[in-house]
């Protein structure tokens, strides 16, 4: 009779730590965000913005159309790859602002970080112009869409070209978690793009 209560509780105790690990993976595992293209006429509108007469309609309407929202590589991957819009090329201590063609809805309390990906910074120094790009949460409801830009220098010092074709990977996006503190009485509403929020 004890035995039989004893594995009673074993298998409880069993059942208990699965309910637990399942959760707890759930929970740290949830969706929090949708990466997804803006507006052709908002990609279009911001690459002759950045660009001027460089890329003409029918170009720029073929890029939007080849453009794919940021995925993982592997399972175990962290980073949302960035693939480049257009190809280009840097000379150490050339700099170019790219218009993605993404935005990122995202839950409160989560942030996208963006940093230049390890083999590029790793091979030819090519380095995010702030070092880790910020996306919050509210950023998607901007005017323009929550359109991001990623904006890279090559600080090679070893005279190093970098050459980036359209689709090539140039940037990951990774998804963070952070908390506000207690007396947090921040009620602003963002409505604008890069710096909207400066005074």
């Amino acid at each position: 009779m004890i035995a039989t209560f004893n594995s009673i509780l074993l298998i409880i105790a069993i059942a208990l730590i699965l309910v637990h690990y399942f959760l707890d993976k759930s929970e740290n595992n949830r969706d929090i965000a949708i990466l997804k293209k803006v507006t052709k006429d908002q990609f279009i509108n911001d690459m002759k913005a950045t660009f001027g007469t460089k890329y003409d309609y029918q170009q720029l309407s073929d890029y939007y159309d080849l453009l794919k929202p940021p995925t993982r590589a592997t399972k175990g991957s962290a980073g949302y790859d960035f693939e480049s819009p257009i190809s280009f090329e840097l000379k150490p201590g050339e700099t170019i602002k790219i218009p993605t063609g993404i935005r990122a809805v995202i839950d409160e309390n989560w942030v996208l970080k963006i940093y230049s990906r390890s083999s590029l910074g790793f091979k030819y120094r090519l380095w995010l112009d702030n070092l880790t790009g910020i996306i919050d949460s509210d950023y998607s409801n901007s005017d323009n869409e929550g359109h991001i830009f990623i904006k890279v220098t090559n600080n090679s010092l070893e005279d190093k070209i970098v050459r980036i074709n359209r689709g090539d990977k140039f940037a990951q996006g990774i998804f963070v978690q952070y908390g506000t503190v207690i007396d947090d009485d921040a009620v602003e509403a963002r409505n604008g793009g890069f710096g909207s929020t400066n005074k």
